[in-house]
């Protein structure tokens, strides 16, 4: 796993000298707000341009499988793309920051310590709480609302963080990102 935690860091190194704005999500973001637990990808929001993309590729070129024409195509179509580090063969999907939600976690998010794996820390940009329930909730309707692992997550961030929440955030933003229901279901959830 510290292969893992190195090339996450090489990455992290590479964004910050481009001076490319991004923010940890996705499922270490809900670890390191709610309850832990393990995952086999990292995600990344960015904010990036297409001069942004090809320099991206071009840091990483040798410690990471970036394909430049296919990072662009994604940017382009406003669709996430991958890299992934050769030496430990964990992949990190990169999400454009296309829309008012996401560069606004971009722009809340804030230096937490995450834990990978095998237990090393790495510091970096992490989205706020509210911002990692309001994209899980996100995630759990584009589902289907199926995923229990989805639900647990939002469960444990939700417990963990209680009273600290930025409730008139989320409120706020539930009812712009169509997931209302989906937020006071949660909430609910916690005074049964």
């Amino acid at each position: 796993m510290l292969d893992v935690a190195q090339g996450f860091r090489r990455l992290l190194e590479a964004l910050d000298r481009l001076q490319i704005q991004y923010m940890v999500g996705g499922s270490l973001a809900n670890s390191a707000h709610g309850i832990y637990r393990s995952t086999n990808h990292i995600d990344i929001v960015a904010r990036l341009s297409e001069c942004d993309v090809r320099q991206l590729a071009s840091e990483l070129a040798g410690d990471f499988y970036a394909d430049a024409d296919a990072m662009l195509d994604a940017l382009r179509r406003g669709r996430p793309f991958n890299v992934i580090h050769l030496g430990s063969s964990s992949k990190v999907d990169i999400f454009p920051a296309s829309d008012a939600f996401t560069n606004a976690q971009v722009e809340r998010a804030r230096v937490e310590e995450i834990v990978l794996g095998a237990g090393e820390a790495v510091k970096c940009r992490v989205a706020t709480p509210e911002d990692t329930i309001l994209a899980k909730l996100m995630w759990y309707r584009a589902g289907g609302e199926q995923s229990e692992r989805q639900w647990s997550d939002l469960r444990g961030v939700r417990s963990v963080q209680a009273d600290r929440l930025d409730r008139a955030y989320l409120d706020a933003w539930a009812r712009t990102l169509r997931v209302a229901d989906l937020w006071q279901r949660l909430l609910n959830e916690g005074t049964t």
